[in-house]
């Protein structure tokens, strides 16, 4: 098992391990603070909303006021920017209301790229105001992206008959056999409501929108973090796409450990060099004996280019 610490602070176990990544039952503020400097390719962050929905802990309050919940978030985005490679993306799910917020807190520090609409279907209106009908993705990145993978979706088609939906304006034959260019709304991203297929009691974030973004910003074996780890989707989304990946839960862990169980993602074998120096401070005890070691800056690019290559 691998426990991690900060700034002399008592060590913090963790709550399961895979080959591939790690996971820790704890405040995201926490675990960032163990993480090293521009050690992170990419960041996932799907916070809670303010919308006083109840998440079984008492451990966070999702009713503050707006001074509170944007100081709050600022916190967390400070480090994530800290942690975050040069090149590297930070994504932010969220209500526009906060979007908007945190999209001209991110301007000051980070490179725009996209707000990417997510089709939010199911919602109802409020007040004197139009009807809901998206999310939104924010897209940074540490100066220009090192990694930008352009992604296709399948051509859309009718659930009734099958057919096609759009004619294309009789260009059809000329659009590229694996699907279209992926654009800046997406429409088939509705999240997990229904009990039957939910794994906790809150609403859970689809698997394809952490996925799309795993893909379109990072590369095999590189490290995403997602600090907020709800029901796992990112966590599941990286090992399936054989990246490593660092999370944290502040409430109960068990529904995301339960999922990587039935996806037969803990593998025997010990985890990753790659994950361990990604923190400060570890003490790492993989079977027989044990390894403890602190994080010291290498001093030269081909040392670093081998150590980040040396991971499985």
């Amino acid at each position: 098992m691998i426990s991690v610490s900060a700034n002399g602070k008592d060590f913090m176990s963790a709550a399961c391990v895979s080959r591939l990544g790690v996971l820790f039952n704890c405040d995201c503020m926490d675990l960032l603070s163990t993480i090293r400097n521009s050690s992170i390719d990419m960041i996932f962050c799907d916070p809670p909303f303010n919308l006083k929905k109840n998440y079984n802990t008492k451990r966070f309050d999702d009713s503050m006021n707006d001074k509170e919940y944007l100081e709050w978030a600022y916190s967390w985005m400070d480090e994530c920017i800290r942690v975050l490679k040069l090149g590297g993306s930070l994504f932010i799910y969220n209500i526009p209301r906060w979007c908007v917020q945190f999209g001209a807190y991110l301007d000051q520090y980070l490179d725009f790229r996209h707000w990417i609409a997510i089709c939010m279907k199911n919602t109802f209106p409020r007040g004197k105001k139009l009807y809901p009908a998206h999310y939104g993705l924010l897209y940074y990145t540490k100066g220009e992206p090192k990694t930008f993978n352009k992604l296709r979706t399948p051509i859309p088609t009718c659930r009734h008959c099958g057919g096609e939906i759009r004619d294309y304006g009789g260009h059809r034959d000329k659009l590229n056999p694996k699907g279209l260019n992926l654009t800046d709304f997406w429409d088939d991203t509705s999240p997990v409501r229904h009990r039957k297929f939910k794994k906790r009691s809150a609403n859970e974030l689809k698997p394809i929108i952490p996925e799309r973004a795993i893909l379109m910003s990072t590369s095999h074996h590189d490290i995403v973090l997602d600090p907020f780890g709800g029901g796992g989707s990112t966590y599941i989304q990286a090992e399936l796409n054989h990246r490593h990946w660092i999370g944290s839960e502040i409430g109960d862990c068990t529904p995301i450990i339960r999922r990587l169980s039935e996806h037969g993602k803990f593998e025997s074998g010990n985890i990753s060099r790659t994950i361990l120096d990604v923190f400060e401070q570890y003490r790492y005890e993989p079977g027989a004996g044990a390894i403890s070691g602190e994080y010291k800056p290498l001093t030269t690019q081909e040392s670093l280019d081998a150590a980040i290559g040396s991971g499985s």
